[in-house]
């Protein structure tokens, strides 16, 4: 099924129509309220831009990397290769195979592209720096991010005459919601939280291939790499911290770019420190009782039982009068309601007793050992696909 993300159905309409924000919410609205809550706001989107004569997904022929969308097939898009990724074996659950996967961009935007199999050839027959035009491709939502795959009717041209892409978009993450730790579930991805520190554990440093950031096995002559056998190991790191924002606690696992923007070091620094145990006291009791805001992804570690969030970002540099406005305007709609509630006539000889609800938080969660998450590998060095094996 093809689904087209909210913010980029609007964006499509405001591109052919001159409308406003204001006007087209309340087309959308009116929708939702014509249907009586039967159908999304996405759902009601849609229609609006039906009604307007907005075609929101281009059907045959070449289409930018912009309006790719996932549920498409037989796509045939064009870009810069910007970078390509090594072909990984894999033995899981049984299935042998091979994958492999490039970053291709254009001006409006850039994508994964990934080749199952006998296809990861195709990645053999270019290098980062072409220009790749693809045919016959199909795209999956993998984590919240479109991907193209690929199939066996697939086919990748190189440096195809007449297509010239004069610029690439620059790399963007996709906006985070804002949730409170009690409202996380299970698989959110882009989530935002904002909490204060209340507990961070020792930070842990393990070897890692300088080829593939997989991690080492030490053997009696050195370390060795399953993939590139012996190697002279890099560090890797990995640190826990539990965040609290009122409403529960939450265990966030930050890797080496996230590390070094909560403690605001960089990696020569953060090595300095990995035989210091009295530096990384220093560290720790510093972070203690900061308000951060982390972004990521949730997800269930089963060891323990419990909801994590894998950060992609960490912002210590918090701006008190942009999260004093946040509050502000989510509390203005709760407000209101509330106020037309109280203007309600009360029927006859009816009374009204106030009473105080007063709702227990839940105690934060124990502080399990810290050998938690560390055996996954950083965000931005895993090949995204595998998981979906």
């Amino acid at each position: 099924m093809i689904n087209m993300p909210y913010p980029d159905i609007i964006e499509k309409i405001k591109e052919e129509k001159s409308i406003s924000d204001d006007e087209l919410d309340e087309r959308i609205k009116q929708k939702m309220d014509q249907l009586s809550g039967l159908i999304s706001k996405e759902g009601a989107a849609y229609i609006v831009a039906n009604d307007l004569g907005v075609k929101l997904i281009q059907t045959g022929g070449p289409v930018q990397i912009k309006g790719v969308v996932a549920g498409m097939r037989s796509v045939e898009t064009a870009g810069k290769v910007t970078k390509k990724f090594d072909v990984v074996e894999f033995d899981k659950d049984g299935r042998k195979g091979r994958v492999g996967s490039f970053i291709i961009a254009d001006e409006t935007g850039q994508i994964r592209v990934t080749a199952w199999h006998d296809q990861t050839a195709l990645l053999g027959s270019f290098n980062e720096g072409d220009t790749v035009k693809l045919l016959n491709g199909y795209v999956r939502n993998n984590q919240g991010q479109k991907e193209i795959h690929l199939n066996d009717r697939s086919r990748i041209i190189v440096n195809p005459p007449g297509i010239d892409i004069k610029g690439v978009a620059e790399p963007s993450r996709p906006e985070s919601s804002r949730k409170k730790i009690s409202d996380l579930n299970e698989n959110d991805q882009n989530v935002e939280i904002f909490g204060t520190v209340v507990q961070v554990f020792d930070p842990r440093f393990f070897e890692q291939c300088p080829e593939c950031r997989k991690k080492v096995i030490q053997k009696d002559s050195g370390f060795v790499c399953e993939r590139h056998g012996a190697v002279t190991p890099d560090y890797g790191y990995v640190v826990n911290v539990t965040l609290d924002d009122g409403s529960d606690s939450v265990r966030a696992v930050m890797f080496r770019q996230q590390m070094q923007q909560l403690f605001r070091k960089n990696d020569e620094e953060l090595m300095s420190v990995r035989e210091s145990p009295e530096k990384i006291d220093l560290l720790k009791t510093e972070l203690l009782g900061e308000q951060i805001i982390v972004a990521g992804r949730t997800t269930k570690n089963a060891m323990f039982d419990r909801l994590e969030i894998i950060a992609n970002r960490v912002e210590r540099d918090v701006d008190p009068e942009k999260e004093i406005k946040r509050l502000k305007e989510k509390a203005a709609p709760a407000q209101d309601a509330s106020i037309s509630r109280e203007e309600q006539p009360m029927p006859a000889g009816s009374s009204v007793v106030a009473e105080k609800k007063v709702t227990e938080r839940p105690a934060p969660k124990s502080p399990e050992s810290t050998e938690t998450s560390a055996g996954e590998n950083p965000p931005e060095e895993r090949l995204p696909s595998v998981d979906e094996l």
